[in-house]
């Protein structure tokens, strides 16, 4: 178990300002939609679709949202076909990004992609180009008011969990190994409810420095990518100190 917020660059971001409201409904809706087109409908066997519920109701997103999202799955009004697609590349000074999409047209996702690296100091790569810069681990989130930090860190040791972190905006994030991570997912769920976020995550096993205006160009282009409907999640390994 560590203190060190090592995952500070990745950690989950609530974002509900009114500004982003919309278009973070429809990214959880998109990943209800996929959730349930590939575990089926029944939460309760589907991880994947618990957790994107558990997001859905953490942000108050509307039950008619929800159940239109589902409702896409079966073709019903929607007949859209959606897939997860992975982008890696390098930011300004270096900095390794891994770019998670949801899309149901690899052209048009690739071409934004691809455009917001080019226009902000970075270069998209291939498949496998940055992902030996982070490791693949599981991730669970709570709000502290659930499940507060000394009873989810004495139940991560005891379930054997790697790390858990408190972050100020008022959440604990648990990670784990991938071969361990279903288990400890079960075993958290029973214990605390359903994390309002759980899945697999990409964590930086080496960091890169920057510049004050390198970083700047960074954040830009991170906010690029997020801002793209079709994103679902960017990872980078940006060292919190500043050159």
């Amino acid at each position: 178990m560590s203190g060190h917020s090592q995952f500070k660059n990745i950690m989950y971001r609530k974002g509900a300002q009114d500004a982003k409201r919309a278009k973070l409904f429809a990214k959880i809706a998109r990943e209800i939609t996929v959730a349930t087109k590939v575990g089926g409908s029944d939460s309760n066997s589907n991880p994947r679709l618990r957790a994107a519920l558990a997001s859905a109701r953490e942000q108050n997103m509307p039950k008619d949202n929800i159940e239109r999202a589902m409702a896409k799955a079966t073709g019903v009004g929607d007949t859209a076909i959606y897939e997860d697609v992975r982008y890696e590349g390098y930011g300004p000074a270096g900095v390794a990004i891994i770019v998670e999409t949801l899309t149901d047209n690899r052209n048009r996702t690739a071409s934004d992609v691809r455009s917001a690296f080019s226009k902000l100091g970075g270069n998209l790569g291939e498949m496998g180009s940055v992902a030996f810069s982070f490791d693949r681990v599981g991730s669970l989130i709570y709000p502290k008011f659930v499940a507060p930090y000394d009873k989810v860190f004495d139940f991560a040791i005891e379930t054997g969990a790697d790390n858990v972190e408190e972050y100020e905006e008022g959440y604990i994030q648990v990670t784990c190994s991938l071969e361990s991570f279903a288990l400890i997912r079960e075993a958290f769920i029973k214990k605390f409810g359903d994390p309002v976020e759980s899945g697999l995550i990409w964590v930086p096993n080496s960091y890169v420095k920057c510049t004050k205006e390198q970083k700047n160009t960074l954040i830009k282009l991170i906010e690029a990518l997020e801002d793209n409907d079709d994103v679902q999640k960017v990872f980078y390994n940006l060292e919190d100190e500043i050159l």
